[in-house]
C-alpha cells in the first residue's frame, strides 16, 4: 500500500496565497478598498475551507480546540462569501467582520497549539503562539476602535496576512518530514 506523504498541500497553497495577497497589499495601497475586500473574501473562503478540513480530520477528539476549527471554518467561508460578492458593502461591514474573523482564526489556532507542537515541533509552536497572540490583539483592538480597523485595516490586514502566510507554509514544509 502506498503511504500518503506527509507534506502539507493544502497549507502550502494556504500560505503561498496569503503572502501574495499580503505582498500585494503592501506594494500597491492605491489600489481601490473594494478590490482587496474582494481578494480579502477569496482569502477567507480558502481558509476557512481549510479550518473546516482540519475540524474533519480532528473531529474524534474531544474538547475545545475541533469545535472551535468547525465554528472559524463557518464564520471565515460566510465573511469571505458576502466579502467576495458584495465588495462595496463589504467595505463598510468590513470594520465588523474583519476582526471577528482575525479573532476567531487565531483562537482556532491557538486552540491546537498542542497538536502543533506534537506534529511541527517548538520551534513551530512558538513561532504560531506568538502570531495568533499578535493577530489575537490586532482583532480585539480593531473591535474596541472601529474607526482604526478602516483607516488602518490595508496595514495590518497585509502584515498579518504575510505572517500568516509564513505560518501556513511553515507548517506544510515541517509535516514534510512527519510522516515516514
Amino acid at each position: 500500500m502506498r503511504r500518503r506523504s506527509g507534506f502539507g498541500w493544502l497549507e502550502l497553497v494556504i500560505g503561498i496565497v496569503l503572502i501574495g495577497l499580503g505582498v500585494l497589499a503592501f506594494a500597491r495601497p492605491d489600489l481601490a478598498l473594494t478590490g482587496l475586500v474582494f481578494a480579502y473574501g477569496v482569502a477567507a473562503v480558502v481558509m476557512g475551507v481549510a479550518d473546516l478540513i482540519l475540524f474533519i480530520q480532528v473531529e474524534r477528539y474531544t474538547g475545545f480546540g475541533p469545535m472551535l476549527s468547525l465554528v472559524s471554518g463557518v464564520l471565515s467561508v460566510m465573511s469571505g462569501l458576502m466579502l467576495a460578492a458584495f465588495p462595496g458593502t463589504g467595505v463598510i461591514v468590513l470594520t465588523v467582520l474583519f476582526p471577528i474573523w482575525f479573532i476567531a482564526h487565531c483562537v482556532s489556532r491557538l486552540a491546537h497549539l498542542g497538536h502543533i507542537r506534537f506534529v511541527a515541533g517548538e520551534g513551530i509552536y512558538w513561532f504560531t503562539l506568538i502570531v495568533n497572540l499578535i493577530g489575537l490583539l490586532m482583532g480585539v483592538l480593531m473591535v474596541f476602535r472601529p474607526l482604526f480597523a478602516l483607516s488602518t485595516l490595508r496595514f495590518l490586514a497585509a502584515a498579518y496576512l504575510i505572517l500568516l502566510g509564513v505560518d501556513s507554509v511553515v507548517m506544510a514544509v515541517s509535516r514534510m518530514g512527519m510522516r515516514r
